[in-house]
């Protein structure tokens, strides 16, 4: 018994056992596929034939080797979970062959396949729009802008983001958003050209052509997803890695995005124009030289004017109503407050509680997910003056 032992282990070494390759090339072929896609089964199933045609080709210079034996009785098992039959096509071990075009993440593990060096992971980024408009650009400034009209805030090679703003409150420089205009630009086979539409009360869960998703029905490289009829819905475009949340809260709508950096940077010179991008412009700033002005307090009305009771939000009772939904002091804690006092529509303290809700959801960077004032904080100040840090800038909203 020893001897056959001994004669194992110098066999072993003498005819190297490949099954260390096999589950090399089983783990490339599947480490693409995602179970809540159709098709997964089938794809799965075919790898692991692969997987068990490579074994069986290893097993005489495997039979001693423990890691050999425990592949077979996992490749069974597999097979038995899957109903997995055991006869059918296979896939092929060459990695060239097996990504999907139609992926973004298979783009970035093919290019590190021809390259052969491990290449870091691509880096994505985050862009958010909301309230009066507040808005936190891909490199996490965070401004507050009036842009009133229609105003990119993304333009480049793959996809176009647009919205139109309107004023909130008579005799206020704030504005919100009533209308997104999302272009996805063809792409190979993967997607034709869709358009897709939202305004004030109609958020539709397809695009301007009535479709719900681009390219193949089966690989479904884009698509709709409604979250909340008529209030939320995700746009899911994997042949870019790009994904697109959109909100109706009260009259007005957020949007909040995450796309790859090499994509985001893929535009002309003359699609310079986006404030995803580069901000808003100087002259569109609210907090243009640090001050943010409000109305007059006592003459704030809720959008819809007239038609409802009079709302007056202080300091103190704006505060405390933010405080319900966000116990943090951070930016979006800060922009709810000055959405309140501002327009005196409680629908913007629900805007900013969610606008924080996308963040978490899209933003890679856990540790970036919160902006909190500059040295000073938020408060009141000398003079009644309230003042809000927002990040890059100072805010000071003065009480008159």
């Amino acid at each position: 018994l020893s001897a056959i032992s001994l004669c194992l282990g110098d066999c072993q070494l003498q005819t190297p056992c490949g099954i260390q390759k096999c589950t090399a090339d089983f783990v490339s072929l599947t480490s693409h596929l995602n179970s809540a896609f159709e098709g997964f089964d089938l794809e799965f199933c075919k790898a692991l034939r692969a997987y068990s045609a490579c074994t069986d080709r290893n097993s005489k210079v495997c039979r001693g080797n423990l890691v050999y034996h425990y592949a077979v009785l996992g490749i069974s098992d597999l097979m038995s979970q899957r109903n997995c039959s055991k006869d059918g096509p296979t896939s092929s071990t060459n990695p060239e062959m097996t990504h999907d075009p139609c992926s973004y993440s298979d783009h970035t593990e093919a290019r590190e396949y021809q390259g052969g060096d491990k290449t870091p992971p691509p880096t994505y980024l985050f862009c958010g729009l909301f309230g009066d408009p507040h808005l936190r650009t891909f490199k996490d400034h965070f401004q507050t802008c009036k842009v009133e009209g229609a105003w990119p805030l993304i333009d480049n090679n793959y996809l176009s983001v647009q919205v139109t703003n309107v004023p909130v409150v008579p005799g206020s420089s704030a504005t919100a958003t009533n209308k997104i205009t999302i272009i996805f630009k063809s792409y190979q086979d993967c997607t034709d050209q869709k358009v897709y539409q939202a305004v004030t009360d109609d958020l539709p869960a397809a695009f301007v052509d009535g479709t719900t998703s681009g390219g193949d029905g089966n690989t479904k490289s884009l698509q709709i997803v409604e979250k909340v009829s008529g209030k939320y819905v995700e746009m899911h475009a994997r042949y870019i890695g790009t994904t697109v949340y959109i909100r109706q809260l009260g009259h007005y709508l957020t949007l909040a995005i995450r796309m790859p950096q090499e994509l985001v940077m893929a535009y002309e010179e003359n699609q310079d124009l986006q404030l995803c991008v580069n901000g808003c412009p100087s002259s569109e700033r609210i907090d243009d030289s640090g001050h943010l002005p409000l109305p007059v307090m006592g003459q704030l009305l809720p959008q819809g004017g007239a038609a409802h009771p009079q709302s007056v939000y202080t300091l103190e009772t704006a505060t405390t109503k933010c405080h319900e939904k966000m116990l943090v002091k951070d930016i979006y804690f800060y922009s709810c407050v000055f959405d309140l006092l501002t327009t005196g529509d409680t629908n913007f303290t629900a805007a900013a509680r969610s606008a924080l809700q996308d963040v978490e959801a899209l933003h890679p960077r856990k540790e970036h997910w919160r902006i909190f004032p500059s040295s000073g904080g938020g408060g009141v100040g000398k003079g009644g003056k309230f003042f809000v840090g927002l990040g890059f800038c100072l805010i000071f909203v003065a009480f008159l």
